[in-house]
């Protein structure tokens, strides 16, 4: 199975920090937000990864890209624990790219895929949410596809505050934790909202959702939905992750998934814990 990640948003909501730099590469503790994405795919057994990229996003390529004057410079200096670390990044993974040449939204940017998928089912994992569990989001997925043959998607229950930034599921539990979804509604008002149950950014689809995302109409905020092409598609299954979710999508949840990542680091804990306590003391 190939991977997709789209990574081509402008980040609006980090600017300045992302004037010049794609959000999907700012840090989560010590390591780019992406680099956690594409872990979990290979993690999961995937080895060929697409990542749909845009304007200003070269980074991304150079990242996951060799380094010979980096690599030459580490061996050198006797650093070998970071050479190893550095050469393995670009070894990950096949990883390619294409460009979304205009922001039209998710489902826009999944059908830049289609010529690389080539007609197989392929996972979805976007940019700006990191999941950790014993068996990868992804994975879990996976085994749910095979199962049932048929999409699948990961979801979480989310407080009232953040139904209306999520797309929302309505379903059927014909498992524990796991739902046939019978309708999805993108980022609707509390009030409105047919559940708790939101997507969370993990998917495995079938490939005629192409045909149902070249079909559609632009939907809530003019752009081409994902949430809306799924709705379209014979049978989708919702599985509640069991895991931890990081939510890398505004400035605040950024910096709380850094903390929390860092917390569990036994080099930095400590100094942290009690960096922490000292400044929670100050009025």
């Amino acid at each position: 199975m190939k991977a997709i990640i789209p990574a081509a948003g402008l980040g609006t909501r980090f600017l300045p920090a992302t004037k010049a730099q794609p959000k999907e590469m700012l840090p989560v503790f010590n390591k780019p937000t992406i680099q956690y994405v594409v872990e979990e795919a290979v993690a999961s057994g995937i080895d060929d990864i697409l990542i749909i990229t845009g304007k200003g996003k070269r980074s991304i390529e150079d990242h996951f890209d060799r380094s010979f004057e980096l690599e030459y410079f580490l061996k050198n200096c006797g650093k070998i624990d970071n050479l190893e670390e550095i050469e393995a990044i670009s070894e990950m993974a096949d990883i390619y790219y294409v460009r979304q040449k205009k922001q039209k939204g998710l489902g826009d940017a999944i059908l830049c895929a289609k010529k690389h998928i080539d007609g197989d089912p392929f996972a979805v994992l976007l940019g700006d949410t990191i999941t950790q569990s014993n068996v990868p989001c992804t994975k879990q997925l996976m085994n749910i596809f095979d199962k049932y043959n048929s999409s699948t998607i990961a979801i979480e229950r989310l407080p009232d505050e953040k139904v209306e930034r999520y797309g929302i599921i309505k379903g059927n539990e014909v498992e524990d934790s796991l739902y046939r979804i019978e309708d999805l509604v993108e980022k609707p008002k509390l009030h409105e909202a047919p559940s708790n149950l939101g997507i969370t950014g993990r998917y495995i689809l079938v490939p005629e959702i192409f045909d149902h995302i070249e079909n559609l109409t632009p939907g809530v905020g003019g752009e081409i939905q994902l949430t809306d092409a799924m709705r379209s598609l014979d049978e989708v299954y919702g599985h509640v992750f069991d895991g931890t979710i990081y939510d890398i999508g505004n400035t605040v949840e950024w910096l709380k998934s850094s903390i929390e990542m860092a917390l569990k680091h036994d080099d930095v804990k400590d100094d942290l814990r009690k960096y922490l306590a000292e400044i929670l003391k100050k009025p």
